[in-house]
């Protein structure tokens, strides 16, 4: 008699992995004198494999980055300047993504993870990522933080018996991953400008002086100049011209309160400026001298400011 035994060994529990990669954090080009905040996202790929339905605790730190980090926010940088931007867990960009590998109080989401009947899972969770707004004073240039090690390590345990350990810089299982955040300023203006009025006057037998003001604000360090044009008559700045139909009340426009220098829109009669970031104020100074008087009424000119940088 001939028996055959088929003898199975017990195998080794298979060790419990993980990978970790985050996307880079890109906002593109930001206008710093929009006012408002700049979004985007950015995604994480975490893969584990281990046992047959095993659950999976995933901590996923994000740490301050090579720019730096305040309570507050972390930064980009360009050179010596700071962008400040932050990370956060939620659309609404309420929760922070924090670590627990930092000094802040903000932590990484508690995440959990069922691996499949053959061991395997993954999860792919969004960062949502903001450019605070109220920072027109940040110079131009590209910024940059880098994200490498302990600022994007992934801490991760198996949960004995369906029981996961909470969240913490202890767990036993560690992988990093390496991004960046980056985003350009770039070199931008605005400009406002405030009506002149000359008010309601008689005979033009003497000058009729009236002050207009324009706002410019442009990005630190940006050079910058400041034109206007001849009106709707394309009239020399010291003799545009205000219509009521074909009737017209002849005007000018100037730099200073003398009334020597005028404002118009060619080399040498324009105004110059460097931006700050902030506000800067330009009065325009205008006169309309002794001339013959029309008839009564309303009479008005469009001038068109433009900066060029």
């Amino acid at each position: 008699m001939i028996a055959a035994f088929l003898v199975v060994a017990p195998s080794a529990a298979k060790a419990l992995t993980c990978s970790y990669s985050v996307s880079n954090v890109s906002f593109g080009s930001v206008d710093v004198l929009a006012g408002s905040a700049v979004d985007t996202t950015a995604t994480i790929g975490i893969n584990c494999s281990g046992l047959l339905l095993e659950r999976v605790r995933l901590c996923p730190n994000l740490g301050a980055g090579s720019g730096g980090a305040t309570a507050s926010a972390r930064q980009m940088a360009s050179g010596a300047h700071q962008l400040n931007f932050q990370l956060y867990q939620d659309s609404a960009r309420t929760t922070v993504w924090g670590s627990y590998l930092w000094s802040f109080s903000a932590r990484p989401p508690t995440l959990t993870l069922d691996l499949n009947v053959l061991g395997n899972g993954s999860l792919t969770p969004t960062i949502y990522a903001r450019v605070l707004s109220g920072q027109s004073t940040a110079a131009t240039g590209s910024y940059l933080s880098s994200f490498s090690g302990t600022d994007a390590q992934l801490r991760y345990e198996t949960c004995p018996l369906g029981v996961c350990p909470a969240c913490s810089a202890s767990l036993a299982g560690s992988t990093n991953a390496s991004f960046t955040a980056n985003a350009t300023v770039l070199n931008n203006c605005l400009v406002s400008a405030q009506n002149i009025n000359f008010g309601a006057t008689g005979v033009l037998s003497t000058n009729v002086d009236a002050t207009g003001q324009l706002t410019v604000t442009c990005t630190p360090t940006t050079s910058y100049t400041v034109a206007l044009n001849g009106g709707t008559t394309g009239s020399p700045p010291a003799s545009r011209k205000m219509s009521k139909g074909s009737e017209t009340v002849t005007y000018g426009l100037y730099k200073d309160a003398v009334r020597t220098q005028v404002w118009g829109d060619t080399t040498g009669n324009n105004v110059p400026g460097t931006g700050t970031g902030l506000a800067q104020n330009l009065i325009v100074y205008g006169r309309a001298p002794p001339q013959a008087t029309p008839s009564p009424g309303v009479y008005s000119d469009t001038v068109v400011v433009t900066v060029t940088y």
